[in-house]
């Protein structure tokens, strides 16, 4: 089994770095998990063209923490505040970001899809999309706007508000995936895809990355502070 204070490996196959996210069980974003992200980037850019995320069979990430979000409001407010930036750094890393939707991607797992350039989703009975107001959190600035870029317009307060969950068929129609294939092909497809966007040249794809999200990226560096500084998880009734 996978060690949860290690749940991501990476390995550089070609010009393409490759993110294993497994930590045995839901694959939660948690501290040890965005250290983890944060490093795989800092090696990537070091010795890679592209990047490509893979989650574990059945699920790609399972939100943040659980047992941090619900353990007091400073806790909480930290690991969000920390989720928010690795998600906003894949927004705007300037190689290529590739992601094997392996199956299920709630919350801040469907925040790590809409970060990512092109989403490739295995054909399977998995849940995605942000489900946070049906369970009492509030959207951060990060996540809205992350929605309203990448989602389909008429979707985007039924997937914000409304915390509707698609199947990948679905998803793929409102704008969470670019397509979707059969599972025992998804890994390879994701692969495949970051190996060829790894030969386009990185200077012309990087700058114009840059120019399609300098404006979302600055409306969220401008609000969060003041965005999570009311940012709480809302218990039960």
């Amino acid at each position: 089994m996978p060690d949860p204070a290690a749940p991501l490996t990476t390995t550089v196959d070609d010009a393409v770095a490759v993110l294993r996210f497994d930590d045995g069980k839901a694959n939660v974003l948690s501290h040890a998990a965005i250290d983890a992200f944060e490093a795989a980037l800092d090696r990537a850019t070091a010795e890679a063209r592209a990047v490509c995320i893979v989650g574990r069979e059945g699920k790609l990430c399972a939100g943040f923490d659980l047992s941090v979000m619900t353990g007091g409001p400073d806790g909480a407010r930290d690991l969000v505040t920390r989720g928010g930036e690795l998600i906003m750094r894949l927004y705007l890393h300037p190689q290529p970001v590739v992601v094997a939707v392996t199956g299920h991607a709630l919350a801040a797992g469907a925040l790590l899809v809409l970060a990512c350039d092109v989403r490739i989703g295995a054909d399977v009975p998995a849940k995605i999309g942000l489900n946070e107001t049906s369970i009492g959190m509030p959207l951060p600035l990060f996540a809205t706007e992350l929605a309203r870029d990448r989602l389909s317009p008429a979707a985007f307060v039924r997937a914000t508000l409304g915390a509707e969950i698609y199947d990948p068929q679905q998803a793929a129609e409102v704008g969470y995936l670019d397509r979707v294939v059969p599972a025992d092909e998804v890994v390879d497809e994701a692969v495949a895809e970051a190996n060829r966007l790894s030969t386009y040249r990185s200077g012309a794809y990087a700058r114009t990355k840059e120019v399609m999200r300098r404006a979302t990226a600055d409306r969220v560096e401008a609000g969060t502070a003041a965005d999570l500084a009311l940012f709480t998880v809302e218990a039960p009734t």
